[in-house]
């Protein structure tokens, strides 16, 4: 090597998340301005496959499967749905910092998001366990998000993405917050 290509400045490569679409993203903000009492409408079919084990079609996506863990006497092949749970939260966190992040012109280098739900099923599914306890009691007690973020702001804008990203989630919402919720036997 020569005294040049030594003392040469090193160059780094940023390489930023694959981008959305941002005029679609406009496009879909308006039409919220425009009529924000609109909804969508999820749909998911679920198939007991045999113990805890359940396979869940969402539209033409492969089965989401969900299982327990051994403790919970399933055979631990998959997910437990308070885990799936997990990751809906997660993904739905991911999309609305993207989103934000998009909306503010920032590009992200890096998005990961860390969840931990602390649970109870001391009824154990209703099926005879500590029945006095109240829905409220049950299910998720805690949870915990560490989001790790970087791109081309200031560690304060990041911040406030985030933020912002995590007062607008749906479902983040939808955990915080009591929703009507019916359950009847299918026809």
């Amino acid at each position: 090597m020569t005294t040049a290509e030594t003392t040469a400045p090193v160059q780094t490569v940023k390489a930023y998340l694959r981008p959305i679409d941002a005029q679609g993203l406009a496009a879909f903000a308006e039409k919220g301005r425009n009529n924000p009492a609109s909804r969508g409408t999820n749909k998911v079919h679920t198939v007991m496959e045999g113990q805890y084990r359940s396979l869940s079609q969402v539209g033409q996506h492969a089965p989401v499967v969900v299982d327990e863990p051994l403790h919970l006497f399933g055979q631990d092949t998959a997910p437990a749905p308070g885990e799936i749970v997990l990751s809906g939260l997660g993904g739905c966190l991911a999309v609305g910092i993207t989103a934000v992040a998009t909306w503010k012109q920032v590009k992200l280098t890096k998005l990961e998001v860390f969840l931990e739900g602390d649970i109870g099923n001391p009824a154990a599914w209703g099926a005879g366990g500590a029945l006095q306890k109240l829905p409220s009691e049950m299910g998720f007690q805690a949870i915990r998000v560490k989001v790790l973020v970087e791109g081309d702001a200031p560690r304060e804008v990041l911040d406030e993405i985030v933020r912002h990203a995590n007062f607008y989630s749906p479902v983040a919402n939808s955990m915080r917050n009591p929703i009507p919720f019916e359950i009847s036997l299918a026809d």
